[in-house]
């Protein structure tokens, strides 16, 4: 890729760096550098999305079509730089790269294929006051800039917070999301294939309780994209 003219200027006056490795870009480098991309422990679920560890996460538990991470997530490994700085330091940018990154890897997969809409998932309103943006919205509007799907973010609403997800064991997590979304606006999705888009999947019990939620609009299938799938 070409980098443009003012993209080289920019780069003169303020180097722009590697959210994972901390080294300078390239004027035609985006977010992460070529080695650190090269390097990302990538899940390839795109290949077989109808069945693969993160699938079976959400099997009999709403009517999954297909889900794919992109790479796999350790919270103490140099890559969880990108998702802290995507999520806690005024990023938005970077989310919206790596959703374009993501929909280039799983386009040639056909993952998008009878995909009619994409729902980011709902943050409350106390989380979008503090950070000034929802970066699964940031990362959706980045996979619309290759696939062309509409987005649409008022369908679903998370209605309060409760405690992080972080540190809870599984059960414990199920019960901290359960009754935590409200289907608003059902008229838009029904019928539709919806793709819920994510950062980070650790056991699924967030989605599942979003996607339980969509689910309540007739004959809505629903598939899953992720950034990142944690090892557990």
């Amino acid at each position: 890729m070409r980098a443009s003219f003012l993209t080289r200027v920019f780069d003169l006056i303020a180097p722009r760096v590697c959210v994972v490795c901390g080294k300078r870009l390239s004027p035609t480098e985006s977010v992460i550098c070529h080695c650190c991309h090269l390097h990302l422990p990538l899940t390839h679920y795109e290949q077989s999305p109808l069945d693969n560890p993160m699938a079976r996460l959400f099997w009999g538990l709403f009517p999954v079509e297909r889900a794919a991470a992109l790479f796999f997530y350790e919270p103490q490994a140099q890559l969880s730089r990108l998702i802290f700085d995507m999520k806690y330091h005024s990023m938005p940018d970077v989310a919206e790269d790596m959703g374009t990154i993501v929909a280039r890897q799983f386009y040639e997969a056909g993952f998008f294929d009878t995909i009619d809409a994409m729902v980011p998932m709902p943050i409350t309103r106390r989380r979008y006051w503090q950070r000034g943006y929802n970066q699964s919205t940031k990362i959706a509007l980045g996979v619309k800039e290759v696939v062309g799907l509409p987005v649409y973010t008022d369908v679903v609403k998370r209605t309060r917070f409760h405690q992080s997800q972080t540190h809870l064991h599984s059960w414990q997590r199920q019960e901290n999301v359960d009754g935590v979304f409200r289907l608003v606006h059902p008229e838009k999705i029904v019928g539709r294939h919806i793709l819920l888009i994510d950062d980070i999947v650790t056991t699924g019990a967030t989605i599942t309780a979003c996607a339980k939620e969509l689910a309540k609009a007739p004959g809505v299938r629903i598939s899953i994209l992720s950034l990142g799938l944690t090892k557990l």
